[in-house]
């Protein structure tokens, strides 16, 4: 059988940002720049409520440092 077992399904990152953590720190650290900014709307492509809850996970996550 080809069946992924539940292990193998929960080391899946989403590609979904509403489906983020603050522990997924490859997956924040796209929408930053090399110095830590976040980037705006024009170059993520997000819509508005997912740019809010971007922005709102990497300050979370620099505020228990972390990452970025």
């Amino acid at each position: 059988m080809d069946l992924m077992s539940t292990e193998d399904e929960q080391h899946v990152k989403s590609r979904n940002p509403e489906k983020f953590t603050i522990l997924d720190k490859e997956s924040l650290s796209r929408y930053t720049t090399d110095t830590g900014k976040i980037l705006p709307r024009k170059y993520t492509g997000l819509t508005p409520m997912q740019q809010r809850k971007i922005s709102k996970l990497i300050k979370k996550s620099r505020h228990m440092q972390l990452a970025l």
